[in-house]
This record gives C-alpha cells, sequence and structure tokens, in this order.
C-alpha cells in the first residue's frame, strides 16, 4: 500500500496499491491495513473508522442531511442522522444566535454606528 500526495499539498494522501483496485473482499490484503495502521501507531483503527470520521466531520461543517445521504451512498437519512448528533460546537452556535435574536427582538436590530458610542451610549 502507498500514500501518495494529491491535491498539490505534500500532507494530503490517498491511499493506493499497484495493480487491480481495492475493493471490499481484498482491501485488508492488499493493502496490509493492519500492519499499515500498527506502524502508524493507530493498531485499532478500522478502515470503517475513517468513513465514520469523514462523516461527522461533514455534518459539523454544515452539510445537509441529504447531501450526507448523497456522500454515502444511502436513500434512507436514518444512516445519515447517524452523523448529525448534537455536538456542543452546534449548542454553543445556537446559543449565540438565540441570544442575538433576543437582543433584537429588545432593542431593535443594531448597525454598525451603533458600536462603542462610549460609556453612556453617546459619542465622545
Amino acid at each position: 500500500m502507498f500514500f501518495r500526495p494529491v491535491g498539490g499539498s505534500p500532507t494530503a494522501r490517498e491511499l493506493t496499491t499497484p495493480g487491480n483496485a481495492l475493493r471490499r473482499p481484498n482491501f485488508n490484503q492488499r493493502s496490509n491495513w493492519a500492519k499499515t495502521v500498527t506502524k502508524m501507531g493507530l493498531k485499532s483503527l478500522h478502515f470503517h473508522d475513517l468513513r465514520h470520521a469523514g462523516n461527522i466531520l461533514a455534518s459539523k461543517a454544515g452539510m445537509s442531511t441529504k447531501d450526507l445521504m448523497a456522500r454515502m451512498g444511502h436513500d434512507d437519512m436514518r444512516a445519515a442522522l447517524i452523523y448529525q448528533r448534537a455536538t456542543s460546537d452546534a449548542d454553543e452556535r445556537i446559543a449565540e444566535r438565540l441570544s442575538a435574536l433576543v437582543d433584537e427582538h429588545r432593542n431593535g436590530p443594531r448597525s454598525a454606528a451603533d458600536d462603542d458610542d462610549g460609556p453612556a451610549g453617546r459619542a465622545g
């Protein structure tokens, strides 16, 4: 198994092997997966863990359920929903946006001119 650079980046890598394409039945044998991940210090890493991690990160980056379904090749949204679990990041974004909406409702919309007008709200 080889890691070849992709996208012109020296750190972006893609798994390749000489010869035939990797397929599910021959993947472990042709890729030497166990030997490779052990050498990398990731002995307990399973190939499916990469798919899981990639889809969680895609979800956190804002992909919709429909986008995740297309990415994973699923017709049923239940599988995509597994990756869209609640995170503390999402909780924080929601709380910040709700606070902003409450402030806007109480005070009216803020404009750039309203920022930093001094201690009593007056320029000066």
